[in-house]
């Protein structure tokens, strides 16, 4: 499903993503652990095209996406945002649009979906993350990790092939991060492809198939749950594993 090669990315002459590598297969979950400035949430802002890349390749669903803007950029991007969603740190809804509004907007706007199947289908997704009861509310009524659970519905309302979540719990209080982390585990069970950013390594442990630890830009270390955080074979692993604050 997502394919990168070899990916180089700078902020001047600031290097961020050094020879950057990895597969994710349809369906499946990869994690993405590393310290500050490690390149974790660069790395998926390129893949969705929010960041342009020196070279290597990315690949999304077939769609091979150029490094640099222009019009084949502009094409590619249309195609691989109708497979890829994504899920912030800060929500990002209409403030000016309910919550059932909010879900509706993608399906009916890009996807040209009737307005009657696309109420039908955001009622059912809101229902599937626990916000069906919110759904004429407005975002600013909304704790953070109601407004979480809004913007992955609204996300699923695209019906992606793989999602990307970039730290999705950190602005959230433990009781919001326990919801939205039980919603990410209930799609990770159906089969939702996901690469995502975060520091929960009790998450990490019970989703992922693949985890990839980045340090300066770098992949240092990849595998399955039980090699990089039961095994870890980097010391720069196992110094993060003995300093992340478990929740």
């Amino acid at each position: 499903m997502i394919s990168i090669t070899d990916l180089w990315k700078s902020f001047g002459s600031s290097p961020v993503l050094r020879g950057v590598s990895l597969s994710v297969p349809a369906g499946q979950v990869s994690v993405l652990l590393g310290g500050s400035g490690s390149g974790k949430s660069t790395l998926l802002r390129t893949i969705n095209g929010l960041e342009t890349f020196d070279r290597g390749s990315v690949q999304v669903a077939g769609t091979e996406l150029p490094g640099t803007a222009g019009k084949e950029r502009d094409a590619a991007l249309l195609m691989i945002r109708r497979k890829v969603g994504m899920v912030f740190q800060k929500f990002h809804l209409f403030p000016h649009l309910t919550v059932l509004q909010n879900v509706i907007e993608a399906p009916v706007q890009v996807l040209k979906m009737p307005v009657p199947e696309a109420v039908a289908l955001a009622r059912q997704l809101l229902d599937k993350v626990g916000m069906g009861f919110k759904a004429d509310a407005m975002p600013g009524s909304l704790s953070g990790g109601q407004q979480q659970r809004v913007a992955i519905a609204r996300t699923l309302a695209m019906s992606p092939a793989a999602i990307l979540f970039d730290e999705p719990t950190s602005a959230l209080d433990p009781k919001s991060t326990s919801e939205v982390l039980d919603v990410m585990r209930d799609l990770a069970k159906a089969g939702q492809g996901m690469i995502v950013v975060t520091h929960s390594i009790p998450f990490a442990r019970s989703v992922a198939h693949r985890i990839h630890m980045l340090s300066a830009g770098c992949i240092i270390e990849e595998g399955t749950p039980q090699q990089v955080l039961e095994n870890p074979g980097s010391t720069v692993t196992q110094q993060f594993l003995k300093y992340v604050q478990e929740p």
